[in-house]
């Protein structure tokens, strides 16, 4: 076994670990990356960068109605083999940028395997024995394939698998309305499938409601059967014939369905769902089997490991980072977080992780995009918040385009602090980066109403939310009487 001494040692080469390796390589520090897998983890491979390029293949594929409306017919077909090429084209477009002939170029020694602890702080792992003064654990996550009976049996797919199909599905079943199913529902409809959505709650439930809702009328006016308030009970089938029996969601103590439109494309008397493909999209868990993290005197749970403020476990020497730190499982939140732990370990600067404000989007289309707290969340955390709110229908860009059925919803104060804000819209995603930076910065609504959006864009919207919180005062009586008094005598 060949033994080596290093500054740091870096255990999963995702979006995290390689934003380690590559920012504390550059600035002078020897660094060790175990990698058993693909390099640039699920987000290149699996998540982030394919879905979205089958996404964007929906688009174009998509009938739109409103084009008839701007005096445009079109008529579309699709090669899901071309399509599948699309992708595979996207990701290797990509793959250079996290290969490892860059990181062994930038200086990384990468080992081709998977890396496990010997002791508090030494990793091993393909032939090598790794002794490092800081280990940084950016494992990831994988789908979470729930304990529902027949499903281990029954042929599924899941993200990591899903973009190897090489034709539309017949009709695709879709367990989990979060952000993922709710993204291949679309997608795959899209692209000529028919789609069903069993979720127990409701789609989307971490985002604000009245926002969902109008993504669910654009969902189902596509033709998505939403099955919301309705559990998988149990899965039978083979490959081209999938049953999925449903159980309605139980009540609540108060006699309420916890998703109040549950029952809204179910059939109370026929629980049962039939498809020819089944994907399981209802979350995903830390991997964390195999890295041995008893020997190194570090705490986990099923959730992940347990970190501080700082992303340090239990053994001060070890930092976690990403989705096996149990946190947010954002690509964008592993980049944040692999600046937190270069500063604690490079410069010995106490950086700590400020999850508070943490922006997230979900790719449909209408894109629905959020920053901060809901309405309910600032309630629950002691605010007596309001809601400003800006309807796309007074948009002239989204008028233009026909797309009228989003809007901005900004939480605040009564005295304007930013606690939140969500979106939907074409753009939703680009447009919340400006909340975020308003909330980063401190900004008050003020800074919001006040700024100069470029006309006609749907950021306007945006500005036309946070001028709401004057327009009361701005059109009182009392305005208008100072107005009158200073036009009398001035």
């Amino acid at each position: 076994m060949i033994a080596i001494t290093t500054d740091i040692c870096i255990i999963g080469g995702g979006s995290g670990g390689l934003s380690v390796a590559a920012g504390a390589v550059q600035m002078g520090a020897k660094v060790v990356l175990f990698e058993g897998r693909k390099m640039g983890g699920d987000c290149l491979n699996y998540g982030c960068v394919p879905s979205k390029a089958l996404l964007a293949a929906a688009k174009m594929a998509y009938l739109d109605p409103r084009s008839d409306q701007m005096g445009v017919s079109i008529s579309k077909t699709v090669d899901m083999a071309a399509v599948k090429s699309h992708i595979e084209d996207v990701i290797a477009g990509i793959a250079p940028h996290d290969s490892v002939e860059r990181f062994t170029s930038l200086g990384v020694k990468v080992i081709e395997a998977e890396g496990r602890f010997l002791d508090r702080r030494t990793v091993t792992g393909g032939g090598y024995k790794v002794k490092a003064k800081y280990v940084v654990i950016a494992t990831g996550s994988a789908p979470f394939v729930p304990p529902v009976p027949g499903l281990a049996e029954t042929p599924h797919y899941t993200n990591e698998t899903i973009f190897s199909l090489d034709e539309v599905p017949r009709h695709l079943i879709i367990m989990g309305g979060g952000p993922i199913g709710i993204e291949m529902a679309q997608a795959w409809r899209r692209l000529g499938a028919e789609v069903s959505v069993v979720e127990a709650a409701s789609i989307l439930s971490k985002d604000e409601p009245e926002l969902v809702d109008h993504l669910r009328k654009r969902l189902k006016a596509e033709g998505i059967n939403l099955l919301e308030g309705m559990a998988a009970a149990s899965v039978n089938g083979k490959a081209g014939a999938i049953e999925v029996s449903l159980s309605p969601l139980r009540q609540n103590t108060s006699g309420d369905q916890a998703s109040p439109s549950a029952a809204s494309d179910n059939d109370a008397k026929a629980h049962m769902v039939t498809g020819s493909h089944l994907l399981v999209a209802v979350g995903r868990r830390p991997q964390l089997a195999g890295l041995d993290l008893e020997k190194a005197g570090i705490a986990f749970s099923p959730r992940g490991i347990e970190t501080d403020r700082r992303l340090r476990t239990t053994n001060r020497r070890v930092f976690a980072i990403g989705d096996v730190a149990g946190r947010h499982q954002f690509t964008h939140m592993a980049g944040y977080h692999a600046g937190i732990v270069i500063r604690n370990m490079l410069f010995r600067i106490p950086a700590r992780i400020d999850d508070h404000q943490v922006p997230w989007v979900t790719y449909a289309d209408p894109e629905l995009a959020h920053v901060g707290m809901t309405m309910a969340m600032a309630k629950e955390a002691g605010y007596d918040p309001i809601a400003l709110t800006a309807s796309l229908e007074d948009n002239d860009r989204a008028r233009a385009e026909h797309r009228t059925e989003g809007m901005v919803m900004a939480v605040i104060t009564k005295k304007g602090r930013i606690l939140g804000a969500s979106i939907l819209a074409p753009h939703a995603g680009e447009m919340i980066g400006a909340w975020s930076i308003a909330m980063e910065t401190g900004a008050s609504i003020k800074t919001m109403a006040s700024h100069i959006a470029p006309y006609p864009t749907y950021g306007e919207a945006s500005k036309r939310a946070a001028g709401s919180f004057y327009t009361p005062k701005l059109f009182s009586p009392r305005v208008q009487r100072i107005v009158r008094f200073l036009f009398k005598w001035f």
